[in-house]
């Protein structure tokens, strides 16, 4: 690995809140049992795929307060949460002095088609004067970073992307190039996201893209098996905050990764499908390569997008082996585990990545029994594995072809 000249960005705080846990140490410590965390969902309840991967153990009253709790989404009480733990960890709080210095960068893939759907029900019943005043501040994407903002007292650059389930990672990277553009020492950055939604899962269904294992959840997320048959939906947020190297440095912060690659791409292809041969992806993954002064033998593991779908993961295992021409290094699906948060996604697994680097171990996949035959790859299974890396690769791809990769490195 090559020495970068550019201005190094560090991650100084993490914070966690997904399906396997409501903190970075729990999420971690379930993740490395490698088993599916679905389960029956009442918010889903009725419907043809009734059960999703959900976030358990979280008081939104208790946590944020029973005003704040209320007027808010979910998407929003998950954001917030990972954003608070986040500073935490970093041990930073923004003074009147820097908080024009710091920013939030938030990936949403969408609004929250919940509150939208008891709204639209009271516009059909023709009673507009019960809609909601509260309806677009609590719903539209834009509200999880400006919540952050407003919660936190954050006065920097402030904005949400939207690049469906490429949100999360595209937002670190787009955090990351604002600080080595000098527009910020320090920003939160990350995604959030509760995908069960009846709309959202309604809309899923239609499209043919969730696993259709009602009668067996836990067995339903088959990242790279031969018997996938679609993802499972899953929710939560994860918020890193990101910091100039020598900033840290001169506040004696703990500095658990870098963030030294990124690289995004649009296929131009299809609304849903991805490209047939990845090309898109493949640039994604190659611009973060060199972004980063990295080979490919230099990444320890590889945190793979695997939604569990028969033509993306297909897609997806035949660019590890070209990219590698052999047998990649070591992969990864946690959405076998967690579901797929869709927009938050990508920042979920960056999250895990940076812990897998820490750890020096490589998270177990479940549900793999038989992978396509052609297209295996080295899938960590069962357990965790240990081994010494300096450097992974997380991806994400998303509707409409759009892609995002990132390098982690040890600091």
């Amino acid at each position: 690995m090559r020495a970068h000249a550019r201005l190094e960005v560090a991650v100084t705080g993490l914070g966690l809140v997904i399906p396997a846990g409501t903190d970075p140490g729990s999420a971690w410590e379930t993740m490395t049992r490698g088993r599916c965390l679905a389960s029956p969902d009442p918010e889903l309840s009725g419907l043809p795929v009734a059960f999703s991967c959900r976030v358990d153990g979280i008081d939104p009253v208790q946590e944020l307060g029973l005003r704040l709790a209320r007027r808010l989404d979910r998407f929003i009480h998950l954001a917030l949460i990972a954003a608070r733990q986040a500073m935490a960890d970093a041990c930073l709080e923004p003074t009147a002095r820097l908080s024009h210095r710091v920013g939030v960068v938030l990936g949403v893939g969408s609004n929250s088609l919940a509150t939208y759907l008891t709204e639209f029900n009271r516009l059909d019943a023709h009673r507009p004067h019960r809609v909601s005043p509260l309806a677009l501040t609590r719903s539209v994407p834009s509200m999880a970073a400006s919540e952050v903002a407003m919660d936190l007292g954050i006065h920097g650059t402030n904005f949400t992307i939207a690049s469906a389930c490429a949100s999360g990672a595209t937002a670190l990277g787009v955090a990351r190039d604002l600080i080595r553009a000098g527009a910020c020492d320090v920003v939160l950055a990350g995604g959030s996201e509760s995908a069960r939604s009846p709309m959202t899962a309604a809309c899923f269904h239609q499209l043919r893209a969730l696993s259709q294992r009602c009668t067996e959840p836990h067995l339903a997320a088959r990242p790279f098996d031969r018997e996938r048959d679609g993802f499972v939906l899953g929710e939560g947020a994860a918020v890193l905050v990101l910091e100039r190297r020598d900033h840290a440095r001169r506040r004696g912060a703990r500095l658990r990764a870098v963030l030294r690659g990124f690289g995004s791409s649009a296929d131009a292809y299809h609304p849903t499908a991805p490209h047939p041969q990845g090309l898109g992806a493949e640039q994604a993954i190659h611009t973060a390569l060199t972004d980063a002064g990295c080979r490919t033998q230099d990444i320890g593991h590889i945190n793979a997008h695997a939604t569990s779908t028969p033509l993306g993961d297909a897609t997806e295992a035949d660019l590890y082996l070209r990219l590698y021409r052999g047998t990649p290094p070591p992969v990864t699906a946690p959405k076998s585990i967690i579901g797929h948060a869709l927009g938050a996604a990508g920042a979920i697994e960056a999250a895990l990545t940076v812990l897998s680097l820490e750890h020096q171990q490589v998270l177990p996949t479940a549900n793999l029994f038989r992978q396509d035959p052609g297209r295996e790859l080295d899938i960590v299974r069962g357990r965790p594995r240990d081994i010494p890396m300096q450097a992974a690769l997380t991806t994400s791809f998303g509707f409409g072809g759009q892609n995002a990769a990132l390098v982690f490195t040890l600091p």
